[in-house]
C-alpha cells in the first residue's frame, strides 16, 4: 500500500519516538523507510514473518515479535487499526508463537515422530482474542499420553514437563533480540502440587468433581489454540457442561462478586479517579465491565448458548440483543471498555511493561497523552472520567440488586478483626473469607487451607497491631494471589511469631519488598536466624558462603545458588531499615559487598566454564572495573551495576583449548558470559541490571577492551564525564597484581595524565542536560531534584579533577578531604549523610518518591535520625539548599 494512503504516518512515528522510549528503540533496530511501514502495515503478521537468515525459532520468534509490537503500536496510534484490529493481531501472533514453540519443543527432543498429543489452552484475554499490547499469557498444557513422542525409558509426564519448559523457555527467555511471551502457568488446578503439563484426563476429571467456582468463570474464555488442536478441542468439549450448568449458581456469581470487592479494597488507594488510577482494577475500570458481562453470561448462560460468546464486547452485545441488560448500558459499557483497554495499551507501549496504572507524576502522564495525540494529562482524565463513572454506577447497581440475595459474611470474623485493632472490618473479612474459599492457586489444596486456618489467629493479631492494618492484609493479599504454594509459608509463620509480626511491617511500609515477596516467599526464610538483622558481613565470608557446592553441582547449580543467596540477602538487608536494626548508611554498604561478593564468585565461575571450552590466554586475565555506586560501595535496594571489562597481557594473543580464540574475541565473548550471570533472570529469581556505557567509546565500543586501550583512551580521548565516572572507580575482580596495575592506570589519569578539558564548562553543560532529559520522579527524589545527590556529586567530581586531589572511590571520605582543604564547606559532609540516607530508605519505601502514609513517615524519620516528619522535609530542604549554593560556588568559580 502506497504512503500516500498513509497521509499521517510519518508524524505518527515522530510522536513515538518523542514519548515510547520502547518504540523509539524498535524504530531504530527494525529501520522501515514510511513506504516500507504503509506496505506492511496492511498485513503486520506477514511482514513479522519475512525475518531473513536461518535463524532458529526461538530468535525468530523473538525478532517477529519485536516487528509485531512496533507495527501493531504504529497502526493503533494512527488510527489505521481499529481496537479489535489491534487485539487480534496480537492474539493470532501468540497462538502462532505458541504453537511453533510446541512445535519446536517436540521435534527438538523426538525429530522422526510426529508432533502431535500436546495442547495448549488459552485462558483470560488470549482465549476470548483480546490480549493486550504487553500481555502475558496464561495456557493451561495438557497432553496424552497415548499420542506423547518420547525418548526411550521416558515416562509420559516426564517428557510432557520437559517439553512444557522448553516451551516456556523458547518464549520467556530474553536476549539481545528481547523476548516473545510472557508466560503464567499458574492457573492449571493445584499449581503447588501439580506438573506444568496435566494428562487430558486427569485434567477433565479435575475439572467435572473438584474446580472452584472461580475457574467456570475462567474457562467461558477458554479455548484450543496451539498444538494438538483435536486433543485441544476433545479437552474443551469434555468439559462444557462444567462451564456452562443449566441451573442457577449463585455460589459461583457470589465468588466473582467477592473477586471484584476484594480488589477494590486492595486497590484501594488506585481506586479514585486521577492519576495513579488502576484503569483494570480501579472502580469502574475494565475488570468490573468484564465482570459484569460474566456474572450475566454464568445466569443465564448455561440456558442460552448464545450468551456464550467469549469476547467482552460480543458478551455485552449479545446479552443486550437478549434483553438481559439494558441496551443503552450495554453501549455504555463497550464504548468505555474500547477508551480504557486503548489507554491501557498506550501505557504499555512507553516502556513494554505489563502496567494498567495511570501514572502519579504529572510529566509522565503527559507523556501518556501525548502518545495518544493528546495536549496533556488533563486531556487525558478529561477522556477518561465519564467512562469511570459510568462504568462504576452500573456495576455499583448490579451489587445492589444482588446484595438481597447473597448471604453476608461472618459477624463474628468481623468481631475478631475489630477486637484485633482493625479500625475497618469489612473489607478485610471478605478478603479472608475469600482465602478460605480458595480462590488463589495456593489455597486451592485442603493442606493449604488448613495451614492457613492454624495461622490466621496469630496472623490478624500481628495485622491488627500493625501501623497500617488495611494496608498490611491487603498486601498480603496480593501476594497470595502471586504464590504458586503457601504451605510451608503458613507453617513458618505459625511457628515465628516475631517474623509475623515483622512481615506485618514490610507489607506495612515497604512495596519493593512486598512484591518480591509474592513472587518468592522462601525469601522470608532467611529472617528466620537473628544475625539477618546484623550487619552484612565482609567480602571474603560472602564469597566463601556464595562459593560453596555440593557435590556433583555444575555451573547452572552456581548461577542459581549465587542468585538464590543474592536476594536472600537484599530482602534481609531491606528488612533491617524497615525494623529499625541498622542505618542506612551501613545497609549501602552491605549491599555493595553483597554486590562484590556475587561479581567475584560468578566471575570466577564463568571463567571456569569458559575456559574448558576455549582454554585460557597466557599472561593475560580478565579485570573489572566497578563505578558509580557500585565504585562508591553506596548501592541501594535497585541500584544497576555500572562495570568496564578490560583484560591484560597482549590483545593479539590467542586462548590455547579446544576452539582457541584471539584475545580480543575471547575476552568480548566472556564478557557477555560474565553479564549474563550477573543480570539474566533464572528460577532463582533475577539479580543485577549490568551497565557497561561507561566503556571507552560507549555503547559503540567493544564490550571488553586492552588495558593498555583503556588507558590511551583515557589519557587521550576521553571526555570530561569519563573522567568524572573515573573519580568513583574500583578494580572488584582480578588477580591483585592486575587490580594494582589497573588502579596505577586509573590513578595516573586522575593525577593528570589526561587532555586538558574545560571542565568545569563541560559539566555544567552535562548537569543541564540530565535535568532536561531524566527530571526528579517526585518531590522526595534525593537524587535528581536540585541540591540533591547528583549536584554534590558533580561538585565533588569537577573540585577533584580540576585541584587533582581527594580522590577516592567512596563519595563521602571524598567529600571529607575537600572539606579538610577547605573546597568544601563543612556542612556538605552531613548533607551527603542525610541525601544517602534518604535515598537509601526511599527506594524501599516510596520507590516513587511521593510521600508515603503518615505511619512510614515515621519510619523514614527514625531511619534518618529525626524526631519526626516535620523535621524530614525542613532538614531535606535545607540540606538542598546548602548543596545548590555549594554546587553554584563551584559554578562561579570559573
Amino acid at each position: 500500500m502506497p504512503a500516500a494512503s498513509y497521509p499521517d504516518l510519518a508524524s505518527v512515528v515522530l510522536r513515538a519516538r518523542r514519548h515510547s522510549p520502547f518504540l523509539a528503540t524498535l524504530l531504530d533496530r527494525e529501520p522501515f523507510s514510511t513506504d516500507d511501514l504503509a506496505r506492511s502495515l496492511a498485513d503486520p503478521l506477514a511482514a513479522a514473518r519475512s525475518v531473513e537468515g536461518n535463524a532458529g525459532e526461538g530468535r525468530r520468534l523473538r525478532l517477529e515479535r519485536r516487528r509485531v509490537a512496533l507495527l501493531v503500536a504504529l497502526g493503533d496510534l494512527s488510527g489505521i487499526y481499529g481496537f479489535e484490529q489491534v487485539t487480534s493481531h496480537l492474539t493470532t501472533f501468540a497462538d502462532d508463537a505458541l504453537n511453533r514453540a510446541i512445535r519446536a519443543a517436540l521435534l527438538e527432543r523426538t525429530p522422526d515422530q510426529e508432533p502431535r498429543g500436546f495442547a495448549a489452552i488459552a485462558l483470560g484475554k488470549q482465549g476470548s482474542h483480546e490480549l493486550n499490547y504487553s500481555s502475558d499469557i496464561d495456557p493451561l498444557l495438557i497432553f496424552d499420553p497415548d499420542l506423547l513422542p518420547r525418548r526411550a525409558r521416558e515416562e509420559p509426564g516426564e517428557a510432557a514437563v520437559r517439553i512444557g519448559r522448553r516451551v516456556v523457555e523458547l518464549l520467556q527467555s530474553r536476549d539481545a533480540d528481547g523476548y516473545v511471551l510472557r508466560v503464567d502457568l499458574r492457573l492449571r488446578p493445584s499449581p503447588e502440587a501439580t506438573p506444568i503439563a496435566l494428562p487430558v484426563d486427569a485434567a477433565i476429571s479435575y475439572y467435572e468433581s473438584q474446580a472452584l467456582p472461580w475457574e467456570r468463570a475462567a474457562f467461558i474464555r477458554a479455548r484450543a489454540c496451539a498444538g494438538d488442536l483435536m486433543l485441544g478441542n476433545r479437552f474443551m468439549e469434555a468439559i462444557r457442561p462444567f462451564v456452562w450448568r443449566r441451573a442457577l449458581d449463585y455460589g459461583t456469581i457470589r465468588e466473582i462478586r467477592d473477586i471484584s470487592r476484594r480488589i477494590r479494597d486492595h486497590y484501594s488507594r488506585a481506586q479514585k479517579f486521577g492519576p495513579g488510577y488502576d484503569l483494570k482494577r480501579g472502580r469502574g475500570g475494565i475488570r468490573e465491565v468484564e465482570f459484569f458481562a460474566q456474572i450475566h453470561q454464568l445466569i443465564y448462560g448455561g440456558r442460552e448458548p448464545e450468551l456464550r460468546a467469549p469476547a467482552t464486547r460480543d458478551a455485552l452485545a449479545a446479552l443486550a440483543t437478549a434483553g438481559r441488560i439494558d441496551p443503552d448500558e450495554a453501549q455504555a459499557l463497550d464504548q468505555a471498555y474500547v477508551t480504557l483497554r486503548t489507554i491501557e495499551h498506550r501505557l504499555q507501549m512507553v516502556n513494554d511493561l505489563q502496567t494498567h496504572s495511570l501514572p502519579a507524576e504529572t510529566a509522565a502522564l503527559d507523556n501518556v497523552a501525548a502518545l495518544h495525540g493528546l495536549g496533556g494529562g488533563g486531556d487525558l482524565l478529561d477522556l477518561l472520567r465519564p467512562h469511570v463513572v459510568r462504568v462504576g454506577g452500573i456495576y455499583d447497581a448490579l451489587a445492589g440488586e444482588e446484595s438481597a440475595d447473597l448471604p453476608t459474611m461472618s459477624d463474628r470474623l468481623t468481631d475478631r478483626l475489630a477486637a484485633a485493632g482493625f479500625k475497618q472490618t469489612e473489607g478485610p473479612a471478605r478478603i479472608i473469607e475469600s482465602w478460605r474459599a480458595g480462590t488463589y492457586p495456593a489455597l486451592r489444596s485442603g493442606q493449604a487451607r488448613e495451614a492457613l486456618e492454624a495461622l490466621l489467629p496469630g496472623l490478624v493479631e500481628a495485622f491488627g497491631q500493625a501501623p497500617d492494618s488495611i494496608h498490611a492484609i491487603t498486601r498480603f493479599d496480593a501476594m497470595l494471589s502471586g504464590l504458586p504454594s503457601a504451605i510451608n509459608f503458613f507453617r513458618l509463620l505459625e511457628a515465628q511469631p516475631a517474623l509475623t509480626r515483622l512481615l506485618s511491617s514490610i507489607l506495612c511500609h515497604a512495596p519493593t519488598l512486598a512484591e518480591q515477596l509474592g513472587r518468592r516467599a522462601e525469601l522470608l526464610d532467611g529472617l528466620i536466624d537473628a544475625s539477618a538483622l546484623e550487619p552484612m558481613p565482609g567480602v571474603d565470608i560472602l564469597v566463601r558462603q556464595m562459593s560453596a557446592r555440593e557435590r556433583g553441582a555444575d555451573y547452572q547449580w552456581q548461577l542459581e545458588h549465587v542468585r538464590r543467596l543474592v536476594n536472600e540477602k537484599r530482602f534481609a538487608l531491606g528488612a533491617q531499615i524497615i525494623a529499625g536494626a541498622s542505618d542506612p548508611l551501613e545497609v549501602s554498604a552491605g549491599y555493595a559487598r553483597v554486590a562484590e561478593a556475587a561479581i567475584e564468585v560468578l566471575a570466577s565461575a564463568t571463567v571456569e566454564e569458559f575456559a574448558r571450552a576455549h582454554g585460557r590466554v597466557a599472561g593475560s586475565e580478565l579485570v573489572i572495573l566497578a563505578l558509580g555506586r557500585m565504585g562508591g560501595q553506596a548501592l541501594t535496594h535497585a541500584s544497576d551495576l555500572d562495570l568496564i571489562y578490560l583484560f591484560t597481557g597482549d590483545y593479539a594473543a590467542e586462548s590455547d583449548g579446544a576452539k582457541p580464540l584471539g584475545a580480543v574475541t575471547y575476552y568480548n565473548r566472556l564478557a557477555q558470559r560474565v553479564t549474563a550471570a550477573l543480570s539474566v533472570p533464572t528460577a532463582a529469581g533475577p539479580l543485577y541490571e549490568v551497565d557497561t556505557r561507561l566503556r571507552p567509546s560507549g555503547a559503540q565500543g567493544p564490550l571488553s577492551v586492552s588495558l593498555d586501550g583503556f588507558s590511551r583512551y583515557q589519557r587521550e580521548d576521553a571526555w570530561t564525564w569519563e573522567h568524572m565516572a573515573l573519580t568513583r572507580a574500583r578494580p572488584v575482580f582480578g588477580s591483585a597484581t592486575a587490580r594494582t596495575s589497573v588502579q596505577a592506570s586509573v590513578d595516573a589519569v586522575l593525577q593528570g595524565a589526561r587532555p586538558e578539558r574545560p571542565i568545569l564548562a563541560e559539566a555544567v553543560k552535562m548537569r543541564a542536560e540530565m535535568a532536561a532529559h531524566k527530571p526528579p520522579a517526585g518531590p522526595l527524589d534525593a537524587k535528581l531534584l536540585d541540591g540533591g545527590l547528583v549536584d554534590l556529586e558533580f561538585a565533588t567530581h569537577v573540585l577533584q579533577l580540576e585541584h587533582r586531589t581527594a580522590f577516592a572511590p567512596q563519595l563521602r571520605p571524598a567529600i571529607a578531604q575537600l572539606v579538610a582543604q577547605n573546597l568544601m564547606p563543612p556542612t556538605m559532609v552531613p548533607a551527603y549523610d542525610l541525601l544517602a540516607r534518604l535515598l537509601v530508605t526511599l527506594r524501599l519505601v516510596a520507590p516513587d518518591a511521593q510521600p508515603p502514609g503518615t505511619e512510614t513517615q515515621a519510619l523514614i524519620a527514625r531511619a534518618l535520625g529525626l524526631t519526626d516528619w516535620h523535621e524530614v522535609i525542613e532538614s531535606f530542604e535545607r540540606t538542598r539548599q546548602e548543596v545548590a549554593a555549594c554546587w553554584a560556588d563551584v559554578r562561579a568559580s570559573a
